[in-house]
């Protein structure tokens, strides 16, 4: 039986540019002082709250007063810290909003004190550090000030650019990932490894280094829920056993098995005796979770029709079906995830990667 490993995806990220924040309450000169900051690349922070602890901002959304009809990747450190303390996050359009969800509105720390979840854009972004018990307000006029339970809190404004590089493709805007990840073991990600063809069309691939690979990740920049994901693929017949192409939801917010992951992936694994596609609904430890089959070479449609209580999968060549199933069990209801696709080196394969290498997604299709 083929090896389902799948790792959870945590986005690892290096101090990007970002504007130069605000303490709240107290707006500096803005405009001057983000273009500084974002041509310097420093992190952003909040004024420190009498020796106790503060938190640094290491990824920024950029400014967008559209709120929920787009999100990103935020993240930082906290310092000073102490084990169980969590952060609140809010992103202001008009007022302040908690992020990333009304149901979800905790983002834990990690051992290393390091913050990541996604959110809503806004024209400001406010990260609280709480004890735990702190029940935050779903909406506020104004941010809390430090006291009680509210340990520190740090406001920086939008950032002039996004901090991923953006393309556009099948109509939506996508985000390249340029952190490693733990997916498929520690892989790094190139932007450059990812383009538009004339047509049209998505090239994604593994590039090969001086020394290692380099892999390819795109995000879209807005949450679809409930619906049907199309992809047309030209072939993957020719990648190496040891490489993956996933396409699958991804949510960074709490609360949900899994991330709310689950989609499609086209990968031997590494061994040439196993089929070389599979659909999964995380946790993929679960037997019930996953549904192995083989396609052919050649170009093929694939898609995850996602209702409540439902993910059905269905693959096609050349109008003939291949393979369908529906799982019943353990699918999450729509939070703020987003689609995305992927390839990538399994670390763990028998059989090591040689080449690289190139697949072609030809559309992307929602159908609510």
């Amino acid at each position: 039986m083929a090896p389902t490993t799948h790792h959870r995806d945590p986005h690892v990220s290096t101090v990007s540019s970002c504007p130069a924040c605000t303490f709240a309450g107290r707006p500096t000169r803005r405009e001057a002082l983000a273009a500084v900051s974002a041509a310097m690349g420093v992190g952003c922070r909040a004024q420190p709250n009498s020796g106790g602890p503060s938190i640094t901002f290491t990824r920024v959304p950029k400014a967008d007063p559209g709120g929920s009809t787009a999100n990103d990747i935020i993240e930082g450190l906290v310092q000073g810290g102490t084990t169980g303390q969590k952060i609140v996050l809010y992103a202001k359009s008009g007022k302040w909003w908690v992020q990333p969800l009304v149901g979800q509105p905790i983002t834990n720390l990690q051992a290393t004190f390091k913050w990541t979840n996604a959110t809503h854009l806004g024209t400001d972004y406010a990260a609280l550090l709480v004890n735990t018990g702190y029940r935050p307000a779903p909406v506020l006029d104004s941010l809390p000030k430090v006291g009680d339970d509210v340990l520190a809190v740090s406001v920086v404004p939008g950032a002039a650019q996004p901090p991923s590089r953006i393309l556009k493709f099948s109509g939506y805007e996508w985000r390249l990932r340029n952190a490693p990840s733990g997916r498929g073991g520690r892989n790094v990600y190139d932007p450059a490894n990812i383009w538009i063809d004339d047509q049209g069309a998505m090239h994604v691939r593994i590039a090969k280094t001086q020394t290692d690979f380099s892999c390819a990740e795109v995000a879209m920049t807005r949450s679809l829920g409930y619906g049907t994901y199309q992809f047309e693929i030209r072939d993957v017949g020719h990648i190496e056993p040891a490489a993956v192409l996933g396409m699958f939801t991804y949510d960074y917010a709490g609360g949900a098995p899994m991330n709310r992951e689950m989609g499609i992936e086209l990968s031997q694994w590494g061994d040439t005796t196993n089929k070389n596609a599979q659909y999964v609904v995380q946790p993929f430890y679960s037997a019930a979770n996953v549904h192995r089959f083989t396609v052919p070479g050649g170009p093929l449609t694939t898609s995850l029709r996602w209702e409540h209580g439902r993910a059905s999968f269905r693959t096609t060549h050349q109008s003939r079906l291949v393979a369908e199933h529906s799982f019943t069990s353990g699918i999450p209801d729509p939070g703020i995830e987003s689609i995305r696709m992927a390839l990538y080196y399994f670390r763990d394969s028998p059989t090591k990667l040689q080449n690289g290498a190139e697949v072609v997604i030809e559309r992307f299709t929602y159908f609510p």
